[in-house]
């Protein structure tokens, strides 16, 4: 997947951060190499797969808002960092690899799932999801501003919330008696949720709420 990007060094992009009043503890713990940086807003068709992105440095940096159609996605490690300096809009984000997210705004998706990765990922202002789910240790390292929404995920979760899955997810997604492929659940212990078919159902451009559930 191409982005119209120019190569910037680690230099630049630093003092591109700075300009833009990115906090150094955000990108601290990015590696000090060179990244691809496309200046102003963004929008893109489709999913924005961080596994597949063609870049020449080791991640991209939007220096505005991002909005994608699709879904952004990471399920492997060694993606590129994605920093995004605005506004990040998508239908959803899911992060299951080695994430490397940062946003200098808020985020708003149809969802955000984070399932057992080493990750990094900072949002600066609110994250605003029709429902949030969580699994495997996943948290996010910092939101700076309010999790607007549902919340699916385990009881040893700072962020864990009492809520129903079947409240806030189709019944598609969630599991049943006869779901004895562990391998398929991808390592999810967020309550009641089966974590291939929902990664599937994401993949697909379906939604994970029901259809009369109200947005964030």
């Amino acid at each position: 997947m191409d982005i119209a990007t120019t190569p910037h060094s680690w230099a630049e992009c630093t003092a591109l951060f700075e300009r833009r009043g990115l906090p150094v503890s955000s990108y601290e713990n990015l590696y000090e190499e060179d990244y691809d940086v496309h200046t102003g807003a963004l929008s893109m068709p489709g999913d924005l797969d961080l596994d597949e992105l063609d870049l020449y440095g080791t991640g991209c940096v939007v220096d505005g808002d991002l909005h994608v159609a699709g879904a952004v996605i990471n399920v492997d490690d060694g993606c590129p960092a994605l920093v995004v300096l605005g506004d990040l809009r998508a239908a959803a984000v899911y992060l299951e690899g080695d994430a490397k997210l940062i946003v200098g705004g808020s985020v708003r998706v149809g969802a955000f799932v984070g399932n057992m990765t080493d990750k990094l990922v900072m949002i600066h202002g609110d994250l605003r999801a029709d429902v949030t789910v969580l699994s495997a240790g996943f948290e996010p390292d910092l939101i700076g501003g309010t999790l607007h929404g549902p919340v699916v995920a385990p009881a040893y979760l700072d962020l864990a919330r009492d809520t129903d899955p079947a409240d806030v997810l189709v019944p598609e997604v969630l599991r049943t008696e006869a779901d004895t492929d562990s391998d398929d659940l991808r390592c999810f212990d967020a309550p009641e949720v089966h974590g291939g078919r929902l990664l599937r159902r994401i993949e697909a451009g379906l939604p994970l709420t029901p259809a009369n559930a109200g947005p964030a």
